[in-house]
């Protein structure tokens, strides 16, 4: 007997061990059929954690530092360690120096671009890792739809042309304008495009209409101007902004815009991370502050 019992003793432990990580899988995985959009508390930058009912992780820049990497756990269970889809809008150190640090510690299957040319050391490294990793590059080179499930997909708006191995004078206009739209409700996500691309944008006559917009450059006088945000009428605005930045933002003129356009807005300087989530007709809203 006591030799039976030793032999079970591994095949017991075995099966405790499978009925713990089950039991902690579904205690942290819960299937849903919503939409949501995270907008990471990083300071002075951009990071968009999108997961959707596909069950799809998608983020959208990064910030400029390793601020990201506190922020991600907040949102994604320890388990769960890849990126479906990584969008880089443009090259700004604020925008793409965190994307090294998750290109390191998660897997991400396919990476977002337009390959503008960009010089600086933070911007090369990225460069360097996604080559180093053979990470799948998609380049963005003209307005399409990508599509994340039958109900769901981006519109990419911007850039109408190829902007590959091409330098630009001013790297805010080489963002990715992107729509992302599930079912009703829809979010615009512009980078740090200024008010020449919004300009253009409305000459091309295209449906910017959104429930939720991401605000343009940090909320910025230089982007989201007023027939840019009457082409919009959103009814929340996002604010990625860092406390007491030195670039002043985001503008009182801009706030102002917003209020005059009746749009609620949150801020991650006095919000903290702001989370919201969309059935595909109603959105809700949550502030960690």
């Amino acid at each position: 007997m006591r030799f039976i019992k030793k032999q079970f003793i591994p095949i017991i432990s075995l099966c405790l061990i499978i009925i713990l990580s089950l039991t902690v899988w579904l205690y942290f995985y819960h299937p849903t059929e919503n939409l949501t959009v995270n907008f990471l508390d990083i300071g002075q930058g951009d990071g968009i954690l999108i997961q959707t009912p596909h069950d799809q992780n998608i983020l959208i820049d990064g910030g400029d530092g390793a601020q990201i990497l506190q922020q991600l756990p907040k949102f994604m269970p320890f388990y769960d360690r890849t990126i479906d889809l990584m969008i880089l809008t443009h090259p700004h150190d604020d925008h793409v120096g965190g994307l090294s640090y998750i290109l390191k510690r998660y897997r991400v299957k396919r990476i977002l671009y337009t390959g503008v040319v960009h010089n600086s050391p933070t911007y090369l490294n990225f460069l360097a890792i996604i080559k180093r990793k053979q990470i799948p590059i998609t380049i963005i080179d003209r307005p399409q739809k990508i599509w994340l499930g039958e109900d769901l997909y981006f519109d990419i708006i911007y850039p109408f042309d190829s902007l590959l191995n091409k330098e630009v004078d001013n790297l805010n206009n080489s963002s990715i304008v992107a729509k992302l739209t599930y079912e009703d409700n829809s979010f615009l996500f512009t980078g740090d495009t200024e008010v020449e691309v919004e300009r253009q944008l409305l000459e091309q006559g295209i449906d910017l209409n959104a429930d939720v917009f991401k605000a343009g450059h940090h909320g910025s006088d230089t982007s989201n101007s007023e027939g840019f945000l009457q082409a919009i009428i959103p009814k929340i605005v996002v604010i990625q902004v860092g406390k007491d930045n030195d670039f002043g933002h985001p503008s009182l003129r801009t706030l102002k815009r917003f209020e005059r356009i009746g749009a609620d807005y949150y801020r991650n300087d006095s919000n903290g991370w702001v989370q919201i989530v969309s059935d595909g007709e109603n959105i809700g809203i949550v502030a960690e502050k």
